[in-house]
């Protein structure tokens, strides 16, 4: 082996008895590499990695630890393929459109390598199941986009010992690290020694909201799976205490240290993490409670002709994308920090809408701060506006 990097642990997995003959002719470029060799490839073949979200992250995360030999990868994913995720989700096709992402992902990995053994969760990854599905991994590989399953991903590795590889990615921009409370070399920490608390609600959007370049989800992927490798196998300095950050359009890495926060709580239960997060503020949640209106419900004031204002509080390149005719853009940060409200009608009835309900809810309670008392939102916003009464809309 080349230098022995001062940060480099033990490998995490034992070795399988042998590779076969028809092993050691697929992963001949990895056996020729000193690091990796025989030892090394058993290692890959005797570990079970599961893969959280067959999305974005996950699905090239999934194609490459398959591609290299992981003996058995989970795959936990409720959803089904959407074709607004082939832009990014290279693990699915055309014709898995309908197809619980799981399931979808399984075949496509049977075509990279025959010889992994893949374990379908076709679930949502919950504080009641969490600890009974890690439990039979080695490792765990977070692709998922919200804060929630973030935190109960963390808990739940820290209360088994585990370790775990994080990505997240946001329009350009990615970050990778790894987290491992109980790491061998004495420097463990987890999630919450980053971010201790979850920002609030509306705060950062999702990627749903704000976009993602398709690319960047192989870029970080690759890097997740590079760290995952590297721990199975215990070769190079993984990024556990270090946090990689990746700027597509500057092309530009940069690295921050993550040090152990005394003040983080230890954690020795799982949690209520829709709580914990707000998904939703109590306020949005207060204010969408009596004053929310279904889309058929809007189209009856439409149909009727009653004199009111649609206000749609997206941001301007998704109101170009769609829009519901007749609804003024006013997007929500400015009805948040109070600039618009001068915009709107005092004698009106006021409508609100945004792309799913969430951001409009948020607009919603700020409207009733300032005393539009009667102003209502379209739930499920424009997303269930075209489903329900004009599918002729496209939709992102």
């Amino acid at each position: 082996m080349s230098g022995t990097p001062a940060g480099q642990l033990p490998p995490l997995v034992e070795p399988a008895a042998e590779l076969t003959k028809e092993e050691v002719a697929r992963y001949s470029r990895h056996l020729i590499i000193p690091d990796v060799g025989m030892e090394g490839q058993k290692r890959l073949k005797n570990a079970k990695v599961l893969v959280i979200g067959a999305g974005g992250l996950g699905s090239p995360a999934l194609l490459y630890l398959a591609a290299a030999g992981v003996g058995t990868l989970g795959v936990i994913d409720f959803d089904v393929v959407d074709e607004s995720n082939l832009q990014r989700q290279v693990i699915h096709g055309q014709s898995d459109v309908g197809k619980p992402k799981a399931v979808s992902a399984k075949e496509s990995i049977a075509e990279i390598n025959p010889f992994v053994d893949v374990v379908l969760h076709n679930e949502q990854l919950t504080t009641e199941n969490a600890l009974d599905i890690f439990r039979g991994y080695d490792l765990i590989l977070d692709g998922t986009d919200n804060f929630a399953t973030r935190y109960l991903v963390n808990d739940a590795a820290v209360l088994l010992g585990k370790p775990y590889v994080w990505g997240s990615i946001f329009r350009f921009e990615g970050q990778v690290s790894v987290f491992w409370e109980d790491a061998p070399n004495g420097k463990g920490l987890n999630y919450r020694d980053l971010y201790p608390e979850a920002p609030p609600p509306g705060m950062v959007p999702s990627c749903a909201e704000g976009g993602v370049l398709g690319v960047l989800c192989a870029s970080i992927g690759s890097i997740m799976v590079n760290e995952a490798i590297k721990l199975i196998t215990g070769i190079g300095e993984p990024l556990l205490g270090r946090l990689i950050s990746y700027d597509a359009l500057e092309m530009r890495y940069r690295e921050v240290k993550i040090r152990k926060d005394p003040e983080t709580p230890k954690i020795t239960e799982l949690i209520d993490y829709e709580a914990f997060c707000g998904v939703v503020s109590q306020d949005a949640a207060n204010a969408a409670a009596a004053h929310t209106i279904t889309p058929a419900e809007l189209k009856a004031k439409f149909d009727a002709g009653e004199d009111f204002v649609l206000i749609d509080v997206r941001e301007p390149h998704e109101y170009e994308i769609v829009n519901i005719k007749g609804a003024k853009l006013i997007p929500k940060d400015r009805i948040l920090s109070g600039e618009a409200l001068a915009e709107l009608p005092q004698d009106k009835p006021i409508v609100l809408h945004c792309k799913s309900g969430a951001r409009s809810a948020e607009a919603l309670a700020a409207l009733h701060r300032a005393g539009f008392a009667d102003a209502t939102h379209l739930g499920g916003g424009v997303l269930a506006w075209a489903r329900q009464i004009d599918p002729s809309l496209p939709t992102y």
